[in-house]
């Protein structure tokens, strides 16, 4: 059974995530760029290929290339041929891509500083060491014993 303490502390950073990007909105409209939009934009680099980008962010194939298609008719993103296998289009963020997505990272990094200003610099290191055990890599399950 899980543990009110457990799901309220995964409300509690739902909310502030939600706060964040909240605090961008205005930068985000400004860019032309939906959230979900960000997030493909911000993993173009890293994962060239529309279902690399799917499996890393969790998104159904199509909402995906619905997203990619805007980018790509904002100027955000380019499609290129393969060079290893002519079928295939690679991914890349175009120069207006990238001049976008770091006007979104800084705001982004405003939104969440103005967040955290209340924590010294001790709680902010202690909440990324926190953050960084958190996403390891998924470690085997243990059983749970039954009483």
């Amino acid at each position: 059974m899980p543990s009110d303490d457990a799901a309220q502390l995964w409300k509690l950073n739902q909310r502030l995530l939600t706060v964040v990007m909240n605090s961008c909105a205005g930068t985000f409209d400004e860019l032309g760029l939906e959230t979900k939009e960000f997030f493909v934009l911000d993993e173009v680099d890293t994962c060239k290929y529309p279902a690399a980008l799917a499996t890393k962010l969790m998104l159904p194939k199509a909402s995906v290339t619905m997203y990619l298609r805007s980018l790509v008719g904002k100027g955000f993103v380019q499609r290129e041929i393969d060079e290893e296998d002519l079928r295939r289009h690679r991914l890349a963020t175009t120069e207006r891509g990238r001049q976008v997505l770091t006007r979104a990272l800084d705001a982004l990094a405003a939104g969440f500083s103005d967040i955290m200003a209340p924590l010294d610099q001790h709680d902010r290191n202690e909440l990324r060491r926190i953050l960084l055990t958190l996403l390891e890599p998924v470690r085997p399950t243990t059983a749970v014993s039954e009483s």
